[in-house]
């Protein structure tokens, strides 16, 4: 029988004293700072602030910080925090043909218009693990050259659009729904499916996307174009009658080039996939957009195959990371009224068929 516990304040003080002391760890060592986070940890300040729906290098530096490095509790966290914020304004779309590129691929052009930026990126490095970085308080080897003022540069993707070879972009002016105000609903359209993937959980996304290749959703891709940079946001000031800059954030944006045969309703040419995120998350962004153009199979007159890539209802229902960790780790917390019952119950049917076997002997 259920039998309450007591003490379990203390405990939990006690608890969270300990998880402090860990926190912080060998008091001999030199305590992170917040600004060494944002700037020599930006790959896992740009996950959490990607997922965390917050584009603030800052808060979220504080968030790894205090969750030890599990980036899924920093992006909990930051969403925490998001909540309590006022909403002073609606930014304007932000324009990613304007964008001041940093690192701009493309798998599909070699002679890309504006040219190929590899910028920062791990691609051409070696997996070994570089002991030098050991050396602490050494400044890195300066680059060859210096890099050139960047610049914008346009959507390679437009340049298929011209000869009419892909599926033409279809704009609207609708104002999407906020996911992060409004709980999900399916069926979603696809602003509502991208807002879902942009904070979905960045290993969840990835397994999809490669599920794809692998040939669950027939749905070969091509990577037209992976850009990040930096984009102006703008929001309109009524008083004033046009639209004031009021910072710029960083972003990647992925399109990728998709086969398609064709359908009853559209002749046989390319297809998109489309990801954007905050940061530099390239993985995330590619991830994003397979699956994407994995989900767009009916409005494409496509067979559906069951590849889970597309199944809205299994994509978007478990992509977030904050639903899925809170729904399993609650099951570590007290069930003693539940298990007693359930142990009730087995003992009971346990009974009556030994009771059952007797009879029947």
């Amino acid at each position: 029988m259920y039998v309450a516990v007591k003490g379990g304040e203390r405990a939990i003080e006690n608890a969270h004293a300990w998880l402090a002391e860990e926190r912080r760890g060998d008091p001999t060592v030199s305590e992170l700072s917040i600004a060494q986070i944002r700037e020599q940890m930006t790959l896992a300040v740009n996950r959490v602030m990607a997922e965390g729906s917050l584009y603030d290098p800052d808060l979220a530096a504080l968030a790894i910080k205090q969750a030890r490095g599990d980036l899924i509790e920093a992006i909990f966290l930051i969403r925490a925090y998001r909540t309590t914020l006022p909403r002073l304004a609606g930014s304007n779309p932000v324009d990613t043909g304007a964008m001041v590129v940093s690192r701009r691929v493309s798998a599909t052009f070699k002679d890309a218009p504006g040219g190929q930026i590899l910028g920062p990126t791990f691609d051409y490095t070696h997996r070994l693990l570089d002991f030098a970085l050991m050396a602490e308080g050494e400044a890195p080897p300066a680059a060859p050259t210096a890099p050139a003022d960047p610049v914008a540069v346009p959507h390679i993707l437009g340049f298929l659009d011209r000869d009419g070879l892909i599926e033409a972009a279809t704009p609207s002016d609708l104002t999407p729904p906020d996911l992060t105000r409004e709980p999900l609903e399916l069926p979603a359209d696809r602003a509502l499916r991208l807002q879902s993937l942009t904070r979905g959980d960045e290993g969840f996304v990835l397994g999809l996307a490669y599920s794809t290749q692998r040939g669950y959703a027939r749905n070969h891709a091509f990577v037209g174009e992976l850009r990040i940079g930096t984009v102006a946001v703008e929001v309109d000031i009524p008083e004033l009658g046009f639209a004031v800059e009021i910072g710029e954030i960083e972003l990647t944006e992925c399109e990728t080039v998709n086969q398609f045969k064709g359908s009853k309703t559209e002749p046989a040419q390319f297809t998109r996939g489309y990801g954007l995120t905050f940061g530099q998350t390239e993985r995330k962004a590619i991830s994003m957009a397979l699956v994407d153009r994995a989900l767009r199979w009916r409005e494409l007159g496509e067979d559906f195959t069951g590849a889970p890539a597309q199944d809205e209802e299994f994509v978007l229902s478990h992509c977030d990371n904050i639903q899925a960790t809170g729904f399993l780790e609650h099951i570590k917390l007290p069930h003693y009224v539940d298990f007693q019952a359930e142990l009730e119950l087995i003992r009971s049917v346990r009974a009556a068929a030994f009771s059952q076997m007797e009879a029947a002997e």
